[in-house]
């Protein structure tokens, strides 16, 4: 295996790497690398936790470091394209010490928060853009971002911006770059509407395949549970009470919320992810599982992807997914990056015909087990450890009104005017 030395990245890249303890490329990096750093255009496709990110951001900003064109306002030089506000964040965080360590500057532009920070940083001239698609469009339709000078795009979880719908917003962002830029595209599977964009986008790429679509993450053991629906948050309390950070996902956005209630009522300190919920809020309660002040995350699918959070134990379908791919992307919380994990999938009766076609076209084969009652020895088996319960983590209430003044009051109680009636 190639060192990253080896492959042609500047010290200064090197040796941030190396401070994080990653000394050796995965393969996805190691495969794509000759090429992505040689200008080529790229089309890479692996699992959940491959390592895609530093697949792309590691080509990137060595060819910045060494290009002769000089950031300008509202002019980037490279684009990253993805489908999640949290996902956003975290390429952020992984690209910040790169920067830092080669003087490139960058933004993070999504919906959900003020425009005028992102418009200010825009102005005052970036490298790299992060982007939302949505959000990016909008700064490009009042002027504040010019993507004529984009030398590198990249696209990531590509499928996945094509499930969410975000297929006519990416092609009308990408129609704004340069035709001769260098592009990258990362996904899990090429397809549907992810081969309509590299047919049009990508020119003569390069083509690495590190796993089959269906491949599920290496080391991980996968478990269905069927089990009464009197006692299926009995069983869920049970599992998450054990030692390590877990990741439950529900089906709705009302069901994480009531999940993450009734695990806090138990014991167990949990917080929620999902759409319903402010930027600031999904920010603080991801800040929060990662530091290990909340045990288990609920949340949608909207965090089955770009989701990272080290030593992730154990992956709890509450309510199983409808597609295998959906199934394969949330299971990929665990086992990351080389490491062993669990997944359990909660089956009630009715669910058993969904369950069955589910894992075999996910291409698993679980340990299945019936039980009645909210107990069972192999919930040990699966989560081993003491069970703890803790502190529960209470949602931050709105903040309240201040008490109107006298002036207000008085507004309040007088009568509304009636207004004369005037032609339409």
């Amino acid at each position: 295996m190639p060192t990253f030395v080896d492959l042609g990245l500047p010290q200064a890249v090197v040796d941030v790497l190396a401070g994080n303890g990653i000394d050796t490329p995965f393969p996805i990096q190691a495969a794509t690398l000759p090429d992505s750093l040689a200008g080529r255009d790229v089309l890479g496709r692996g699992r959940t936790g491959s390592g895609k990110t530093y697949a792309f951001l590691l080509p990137m900003v060595t060819r910045l470091t060494s290009s002769q064109t000089k950031r300008a306002p509202g002019r980037p030089r490279a684009l990253i394209l993805a489908p999640t506000r949290e996902l956003v964040a975290q390429i952020d965080a992984a690209l910040a010490p790169l920067a830092a360590a080669t003087n490139l500057r960058s933004v993070v532009v999504f919906g959900g928060v003020g425009h005028q920070p992102q418009i200010d940083k825009l102005r005052a001239g970036v490298d790299i853009v992060i982007a939302c698609p949505g959000r990016l469009e909008d700064h490009v339709k009042s002027r504040h971002a010019d993507l004529s000078a984009v030398e590198i795009t990249v696209l990531d979880e590509a499928d996945h911006m094509a499930d969410l719908g975000f297929l006519p917003p990416v092609k009308r962002l990408m129609d704004k770059t340069p035709r001769n830029g260098q592009r990258m595209l990362f996904s899990a599977t090429l397809d549907g509407g992810v081969d309509v964009l590299v047919k049009r986008y990508l020119t003569d790429p390069v083509v690495h395949s590190v796993d089959s679509e269906q491949s599920p993450v290496a080391a991980m053991d996968h478990h269905v549970l069927h089990v009464e629906k009197a006692a299926r948050i009995n069983v869920l309390a049970d599992l998450a009470a054990s030692p390590g950070r877990k990741i439950v996902f529900a089906r709705t956005k009302h069901g994480a919320k009531n999940l993450a209630r009734q695990l806090n009522s138990r014991g167990v300190p949990a917080v929620e992810l999902h759409g319903n919920l402010s930027q600031n809020a999904r920010t603080r309660n991801l800040a929060a599982f990662s530091d290990g002040s909340a045990w288990v995350l609920v949340a949608t699918d909207i965090a089955a992807r770009g989701i990272h959070v080290d030593d992730v134990t154990l992956v709890v379908h509450a309510d199983p997914p409808v597609e295998h791919k959906a199934y394969l992307h949330r299971s990929g919380r665990t086992a990351r990056a080389g490491n062993d994990g669990t997944v359990v999938t909660l089956m009630l009766d009715e669910q058993v015909s969904d369950v069955r076609q589910l894992t075999r076209k996910a291409g698993v084969k679980p340990t299945i087990t019936r039980f009645r009652g909210p107990s069972h020895p192999v919930l040990h088996e699966i989560a081993p450890g003491e069970r703890t319960f803790g502190k529960p983590i209470v949602p931050a209430a709105a903040p309240s009104r201040p008490a109107p003044t006298k002036p207000e009051q008085a507004r309040r109680r007088r009568p509304a005017r009636r207004r004369r009636p005037t032609n339409a």
